[in-house]
């Protein structure tokens, strides 16, 4: 039996293995899950998520771990959600790229989760938003969600995290492929690591040129800022922490930071409700009224949308 209360307890205190076990409830959607959410919930809602993204190579793992060490500098408390491919074996999270954190392993003050997607596309997995409810409950003043690097489908990242960085590196495509990426719209902060490299500059000025086409920003407006950083010996991660806190001032300035907050505790809430009724559905896999409904829609007696609406009205009525 899981002593939900006393997980609770000893998350808020900051024990690691309280926080580890939460996060475990949420990943196996654990039958405990609805009472730990609602004994969290009062203590959510503080801290500042900041979304990395970027294809792969870009150095988003390095530049994550430069990031915790910043913001360790300036005492936050920082916890770490770093997405990783499912293993096809065991359906876990494959770890390789946590090495790069081994300097904050032994720090109390940091928290590094690795969770695997498990098949979820979108760059995050599906228990993502709870367990970043789990890493702001437990008092982390800061969480940094690191995605898998997948391209096209990671730009979900955005709607989970308060500020979004997007990161890029010399030869790994010009400014035409990352516009392809899908990636350009999404970031509130972009990133040009391992600027020791040739191409660098060019890099940063295709990249701002990329942004200012169909510009259409009103006065007030935020304008994404291009920082060049070197994650691996620490250069130029001052400045991005610099932008990051520039741009949190002017989200909560303009009250952007509550309507993205809003937006995506309705995503939050609008995901479980579907998974819910996912659940009620295949319990009536089996089902003669939903057998019956098949029948008649393979008969021609009843169309696909007219059986699907017979299906929900009976199970909101149930």
């Amino acid at each position: 039996m899981i002593d939900v209360a006393t997980l609770v307890e000893q998350a808020r205190e900051g024990r690691p293995r309280a926080v580890a076990r939460l996060i475990t409830l949420v990943e196996n959607a654990a039958p405990q899950l609805r009472e730990a959410m609602a004994a969290l919930a009062p203590y959510t809602g503080q801290a500042y998520t900041v979304g990395l993204t970027g294809s792969p190579g870009v150095g988003k793992s390095t530049s994550t771990s430069a990031l915790v060490s910043a913001y360790r500098r300036l005492g936050k408390r920082v916890g770490v959600l770093a997405v990783d491919p499912s293993s096809p074996f065991s359906g876990g999270a494959l770890l390789g790229d946590r090495v790069r954190m081994q300097d904050h392993a032994t720090d109390p003050e940091v928290f590094i989760r690795s969770m695997a997607t498990r098949g979820h596309l979108g760059g995050l997995s599906w228990a993502a938003p709870q367990a970043l409810r789990v890493l702001d409950a437990a008092g982390c003043e800061v969480i940094l969600v690191e995605t898998v690097g997948v391209g096209q489908s990671e730009v979900e990242v955005a709607a989970q995290a308060d500020t979004a960085v997007v990161l890029l590196a010399p030869g790994m495509g010009d400014g035409i492929q990352a516009a392809k990426a899908g990636i350009l719209e999404i970031g509130d902060v972009f990133v040009v690591n391992k600027a020791d490299r040739d191409g660098a500059d060019a890099t940063a000025r295709e990249l701002n040129h990329m942004l200012g086409l169909g510009e259409a920003r009103e006065p007030g407006d935020w304008r994404p800022p291009i920082v060049k950083t070197v994650a691996a010996r620490g250069e130029g991660v001052g400045e991005v922490v610099e932008a990051l806190e520039k741009h949190r001032a002017w989200l909560e300035e303009t009250g952007e930071l509550a309507a993205r907050r809003r937006r995506r505790a309705a995503q939050e809430i609008e995901a479980i409700a579907l998974a819910e009724l996912r659940a009620r559905i295949g319990d009536l896999s089996g089902d003669r009224h939903l057998a019956g409904l098949a029948e008649r829609v393979a008969t021609g007696d009843l169309d696909p949308y007219g059986a699907a609406d017979e299906l929900v009205a009976g199970l909101t009525r149930g």
